[in-house]
């Protein structure tokens, strides 16, 4: 189940600097906005399943409150699913 929660964090993470960094600049600037609408699709996908996850994995591991609350707006902000998933779920042997 760690395995897929990194999974998601990593692509929640692609995904949305792909929607903002790519797409959305495609859509207004080009005037071309079929790429945001899948994006944005599989962003919205990612995003929940990133905050499903978070709690299940939460609750299941008896992390804090505190815990919960920094990948909650860790799915907020640009790279900070990176940060977290290096910092938090990370094996800690990684040999």
């Amino acid at each position: 189940m760690l395995k897929l929660f990194r999974a998601t964090a990593i692509l929640e993470g692609i995904s949305y600097l792909a929607l903002f960094g790519v797409t959305m600049p495609l859509k207004y600037w080009a005037e071309i906005p079929e790429p945001n609408k899948l994006v944005g699709y599989a962003h919205g996908v990612l995003f929940i399943a990133f905050i499903v996850l978070t709690l299940i994995i939460g609750f299941t591991h008896k992390w804090s409150f505190k815990k919960i609350f920094i990948f909650g707006i860790a799915s907020l902000l640009p790279f900070a699913t990176f940060y977290v998933e290096e910092k938090y779920l990370r094996p800690e042997d990684n040999a």
